[in-house]
């Protein structure tokens, strides 16, 4: 197994990148069914909190109407490449977004068979991978539309690659520690993780960290997007908020009503209108109606503030059909005091979630992690996900993670997958306290107290606020399970294991961190959007996380980077479709 390491000039290179690049980087009971529109059985009366009805907008309310052939809706992942390719192929377009500026990018894009792949040796054995994602999703998910993202994403990258590198751009390949075994069964897990980056900050931060520390720089994947797209003669209209769809009674969707800051705004669309408004992570009233499991298990919200849903809800109200289960993105980093539960805090809209930090990333390294009562509860090498989801059982639904002064050794042997290669990368130069430092909000998890250092157990568990004797009995018996090289409780791999035997010794809280939702409106092979009877809709197109028919509770984490690279590619078939059929 070989690990990249980062040196002390990374380090402190890297601690200038600033929080708003960190934070981009993805980087903030019983429930009645999800409502359809058209069907009453599906239990929307008690739903109407979170889906309401559709604005009643009158035509003299109108102040302009604007026509275009594809209308594309929202400026991030998905949409930034849409427009891209609509730009190349001469179509006449209009791009919309709520927001004053374009989206931020996630950086970590996974693609399969692309050129950097093929050049690296790596082949992924495509119906493995298939029955992989199926796997994840429990079968509810569609194999046709999954294939798209399998069988494009090469083909897509390689396109937007050839935008980047005009920019001065390069992309980095992840393959290091795929080669061993991972979460105690048999994961599949190929390498897939692209990364564009500028080539002059290679020298300043960890490979992990590449993409945030070029978007500090200016070149972010979706700004070059936006600069490539207005060379070709097309702007963004920013400050446009979807309302609602115009839909041909019973036939066509025809086009889209926006609230602006002049007041409504109408455009018709002739050949489609692409939804691409991402998910309803920043909407807690839907958060707690059809996603209860993230109140169960998270503490923190890592959002894009803009995903509130609008583009699902305003599918649902012209007789789109949305999943039937939440798949919300879960990561393990989300860090809090000792004695906070996980779950939101307030009422409505103004509902949040109680971290300190959101994005914590050295809760996604396998340590020792205990509930309350001091006590181990299972295998730390899992999925991110699994960790907020075995919590969820535990009192408060958080978590404590363990470690001493062998951080950084444990840290390198770990060789973990994705983002949590960031703490891994960090620690290895840094210690504990620096690398809290670098993450948004982790100098106020500092300040605040809430990761603990102390010189001996007793008084670590008097920090955490633990049962002393359980707590120390349950350290006995992992370093216990570390000095055999077997884990004999949980079953987690040896190299995993970490001795709690040399001081200082560390501790944090942590819930789970939602990042995105993932179930959106049901979709066929080339974007259809689906009507009850899972019939495409005229006109109406959805990818990314706005879009559904992919996940079914949970994300799969050891595929790293698959939502990212399914919403760009997604973004290509779609306008590539319309502009060939429509």
């Amino acid at each position: 197994m070989s690990s990249i390491e980062m040196n002390r000039r990374q380090f402190v290179s890297i601690a200038g990148i600033g929080a708003g690049a960190l934070a981009a980087m993805g980087l903030m009971g019983c429930q009645a069914p999800k409502a359809q529109a058209g069907d009453e059985s599906n239990g929307k009366e008690e739903s109407a909190s979170w889906l309401g009805e559709a604005p009643e907008i009158a035509e003299d309310q109108i102040v302009k109407t604007e026509t275009t052939d594809l209308l594309i809706v929202g400026a991030g992942n998905a949409g930034m490449v849409a427009a891209a390719t609509a730009a190349d192929l001469d179509m006449d377009f209009l791009l919309c977004d709520k927001a004053g500026a374009v989206q931020a990018t996630r950086h970590f894009a996974g693609a399969i068979d692309s050129k950097w792949q093929k050049e690296a040796g790596v082949e992924t054995d495509k119906g493995k991978l298939l029955n992989e994602l199926t796997r994840y999703a429990s079968g509810k998910c569609s194999q046709d539309v999954w294939k798209v993202w399998i069988n494009e994403s090469g083909e897509t990258f390689e396109y937007v690659h050839d935008i980047m590198a005009a920019a001065g751009m390069d992309i980095y390949l992840d393959t290091d520690g795929y080669d061993h075994p991972t979460g105690g069964t048999d994961f599949y897990v190929p390498p897939q993780q692209h990364m564009w980056y500028l080539p002059d900050v290679a020298d300043a931060a960890p490979p992990a960290l590449w993409g945030n520390a070029s978007a500090e720089a200016g070149f972010s994947r979706n700004k070059v997007l936006a600069d490539y797209i207005a060379s070709k003669g097309n702007e963004i209209a920013f400050g446009y908020t979807l309302a609602k769809l115009v839909r041909e009674e019973g036939g066509r969707v025809t086009g889209a009503i926006f609230e602006t800051r002049d007041g409504y705004v109408q455009v018709n669309a002739t050949k489609g209108v692409l939804l691409a408004t991402g998910g309803y992570a920043a909407n807690p009233v839907m958060l707690e109606a059809l996603s209860p499991a993230v109140l169960e298990s998270c503490t923190a919200i890592d959002k894009m503030p803009n995903c509130t849903g609008d583009g699902i809800k305003a599918g649902i109200w012209i007789g789109a059909r949305m999943d039937a289960e939440s798949a919300p993105m879960i990561f393990d980093r989300g860090a809090v005091l000792p004695g906070v539960d996980c779950g939101l805090v307030g009422e409505g809209m103004d509902a949040d979630f109680p971290s300190v930090c959101s994005e914590n990333v050295l809760g996604s390294l396998p340590f020792l992690k205990i509930n309350r009562h001091g006590k181990r509860f299972f295998n730390e090498s899992a999925p991110y996900d699994w960790c907020a989801n075995a919590s969820a059982n535990q009192p408060g639904g958080v978590w404590c993670s363990v470690f001493d002064a062998n951080i950084a050794a444990d840290a390198a042997r770990f060789q973990v997958v994705g983002c949590a290669k960031i703490a891994s990368q960090l620690l290895q130069s840094a210690s504990p306290e620096e690398a809290v430092s670098a993450f948004p909000g982790g100098q106020q998890l500092l300040e605040q107290g809430a990761f603990f250092k102390a010189d001996t157990l007793e008084e670590l568990a008097d920090l955490l606020e633990v049962p002393k004797d359980s707590f120390l009995a349950t350290v006995d018996r992992y370093n216990e399970l570390y000095d055999k090289q077997d884990d004999e409780d949980y079953g987690k791999e040896a190299f995993r294991l970490s001795g709690i035997q040399t001081p200082p010794f560390y501790g944090c809280w942590f819930g789970g961190s939602i990042l995105t939702t993932l179930d959106g409106l049901k979709i066929n092979a080339d974007m259809q959007v689906l009507d009850q009877s899972l019939e495409p809709i005229p006109g109406l197109y959805a990818a990314g996380d706005c879009s559904g028919s992919m996940f079914s509770g949970n994300y799969p984490e050891y595929l790293v980077g698959c939502a990212v690279g399914r919403t760009m590619t997604e973004g290509r078939h779609a306008v590539r479709y319309i502009n060939e059929n429509e």
